[in-house]
């Protein structure tokens, strides 16, 4: 059963009204790195966990994460509440009220609809889904996924800091940061407490492809380094000489019944393309300037991609 504890975690102290500044908070309250994200990516991973130890970190970083929703609530409460008392009470000019609700952001959303409290969509005012959620219900997955998640939202706190000079907004956002930190910490340990935690789940990878590095993007640039060079890795540059990297010819097979290979074949003869057939379209039809050359047209003996659009665009 959950209690609620009227007193926040952190004390918020806003120093005046900014809606603008209200919008882009959204991002850590309905974002997809955001409070209500994490709360409900380890609740339900907890709900799910087997490990007494694990269960019991992620409810309590998940309930934790719901209070840290209600700080960054409060805030954009905060940053909005002189707009939602003008907005309600009409007590400002029509000029000036519009000016203030649509200063930036989605400011204005925040005041016609929300009436000044904080919705739960990010800073662009799309709203928030389950589709944040990423758990697979493996723990070394899972674990990694919160790593990562508990770093995103840190380095977005980072970002809301650079961007206020409220003292108090301030003080309230570095304390959050920093809980992304010590989660971090924790989700860290329960990591590598699990012994054999890489690779995730039970079966093993296929050792003769799982030291392979593969050389794919050559050119100017190309870096070697532990990533991709050194006793732990066999590295193809010759793409040519090794691909297929099986035995098989890089093909794709399949056995058909009869029946449906014949279907299949008359598929294929009834759609084929004539190789030898040079149409005019629609395209010749409606070509203007600078359509390049057309079906039928004589370029002269243009020698190659450069002279013949040279001579297609000369009047």
């Amino acid at each position: 059963m959950f209690m609620h504890n009227k007193r926040l975690q952190y004390t918020v102290r806003v120093s005046e009204p900014n809606p603008v500044l209200a919008s882009l908070m959204l991002e850590q309250f309905g974002g997809a790195d955001g409070e209500l994200a994490a709360a409900m990516r380890y609740f339900t991973q907890g709900l799910g966990e087997l490990d007494a130890g694990r269960k019991d970190l992620l409810l309590d970083i998940a309930t934790e994460e719901l209070s840290h929703l209600e700080v960054i609530g409060s805030i954009v409460a905060m940053l909005n509440k002189g707009a939602k008392a003008q907005l309600a009470e009409a007590a400002m000019e029509e000029a000036e009220l519009y000016l203030s609700m649509t200063a930036g952001g989605n400011s204005h959303t925040q005041s016609l609809l929300f009436g000044g409290g904080p919705s739960l969509t990010n800073s662009s005012g799309v709203p928030w889904t389950a589709a944040y959620i990423d758990s697979r219900g493996d723990p070394t997955c899972d674990m990694r996924s919160n790593i990562a998640a508990e770093s995103r939202a840190k380095i977005v706190y980072e970002r809301l800091i650079n961007i206020t000079d409220d003292p108090g907004i301030k003080d309230a956002l570095g304390f959050l940061m920093t809980r992304e930190i010590a989660h971090q910490k924790s989700f860290e340990k329960a990591l590598y407490a699990i012994e054999d935690n890489f690779p995730s789940g039970k079966l093993p990878g296929i050792e003769k492809f799982a030291n392979i590095y593969v050389n794919t993007s050559q050119g100017e640039g190309d870096t070697d380094g532990p990533w991709n060079t050194g006793d732990q890795w066999v590295r193809i540059d010759d793409l040519d000489q090794t691909m297929p990297i099986d035995d098989g010819d890089g093909t794709a097979s399949v056995t058909l019944a009869k029946n449906d290979a014949a279907v299949a074949d008359k598929l294929a003869a009834r759609t084929a393309s004539d190789p030898e057939s040079d149409p005019e379209t629609g395209v010749d039809l409606g070509a203007g300037p600078g359509a390049g050359p057309i079906t039928g047209e004589d370029l002269g003996g243009a020698e190659d991609i450069k002279d013949a659009a040279k001579m297609a665009d000369a009047p």
